[in-house]
């Protein structure tokens, strides 16, 4: 129960962790140079002050980028940025002629922490549905369209599946009737709006996003703590990707000038089990990886969360590779070794 206690423990502190401490953290990160346009664009982001949007912001302001921040709280999201990007509170700062030429709409609560209450329900449906709705609704009055938009989701569009289900999941796998999935259904639907203005729409459908900050550093607490086993019968599928991979598909779709409105899977080609993660992570920080953490618990304490953790997907990223994107880290145990 020990272990049980660490990983609930997970769940609730990521949701309030500061995220200003983890940016001194990802400054000191070593990404490789990444190559966005050729030209100096106008980019709004939304989400910027969350683990990958920093990430992202930093990208393509070292690339020359102009950036422009929504932001809940746009003097954090300056100071955070030394006062390199435009912050605002609200798309009613924006004029219909202030020009944007590529929108990456990140924003959204996180989903792992708070049991899925009605009210939390609500949270993690408006933080996402509102932003976007009001991003395509700037959109239809803008004097000049963008021309290209990122919208965030989640492999959770497709659910779950079975502990012993090896199906690879691509884009063209259906979702399920399940909170999770339809959170990401409707999420993705109000995004795709903006294709109605001649807008392409790139729906970004994440894994697990390996890194210096997010879940990543939680995860690695009971490994650390010699904690490490599998979760439920290990047997779940995980599908993640590196957070530099995860930016250089971005650039690289943005660089793709026959990109059609699409969904993209945004995961490695190395899916593993939740008992291969777990092993590998406590071999690269030389711990072991023995005690194992029973389901039923975990679902006393999360209810229909806990499929996040217990149950899983085999997430093939069909689209990125056929768009003839390289991955840096295809393998779990070489995304892990450059971080740990």
């Amino acid at each position: 129960m020990h272990h049980l206690r660490i990983v609930y423990s997970i769940t609730h502190t990521t949701v309030h962790r500061n995220q200003d401490n983890q940016v001194d953290t990802w400054k000191e990160a070593r990404m490789p140079p990444i190559h966005f346009n050729d030209r100096r664009e106008s980019v709004l982001v939304t989400g910027a002050t969350g683990f990958i949007g920093q990430t992202l912001v930093r990208a393509l302001l070292a690339d020359g980028q102009q950036v422009t921040v929504l932001s809940r709280d746009p003097r954090r999201a300056g100071r955070l940025f030394e006062g390199r990007v435009k912050c605002i509170g609200g798309m009613a700062e924006l004029p219909a002629d202030f020009k944007v030429d590529v929108i990456v709409n990140l924003a959204g609560a996180r989903i792992l922490g708070w049991r899925w209450s009605a009210a939390r329900r609500k949270v993690l449906l408006d933080s996402r549905l509102g932003v976007t709705r009001k991003l395509v609704d700037w959109i239809a009055r803008a004097e000049k369209k963008p021309r290209l938009m990122f919208s965030a989701s989640a492999i959770g569009y497709y659910g779950i599946q079975k502990q012993g289900d090896d199906t690879g999941l691509t884009e063209d796998s259906p979702p399920q009737p399940i909170f999770m999935s339809q959170l990401c259904q409707a999420w993705e639907t109000e995004a795709q709006r903006a294709s109605d203005y001649g807008v392409t729409v790139l729906r970004m459908r994440f894994g697990l996003v390996l890194g210096k900050g997010g879940a990543l550093p939680m995860m690695m607490l009971p490994i650390r703590l010699g904690l490490g086993g599998p979760l439920g019968g290990g047997r779940q599928w995980l599908s993640w990707i590196h957070v530099d991979d995860l930016i250089r598909g971005i650039a690289h779709l943005w660089n793709t000038s026959d990109a059609l409105t699409a969904a993209y899977n945004f995961a490695a080609p190395g899916a593993v089990t939740q008992r291969e993660f777990s092993k590998t992570a406590a071999r690269i920080l030389r711990r072991p990886s023995l005690i194992p953490t029973p389901a039923w618990p975990m679902r006393l304490i999360l209810g229909e969360q806990a499929d996040l953790l217990l149950e899983g997907q085999r997430v093939v990223p069909d689209g990125l590779q056929n768009a003839k994107f390289g991955f840096l880290y295809p393998d779990v145990q070489s995304a892990l070794k450059s971080l740990y």
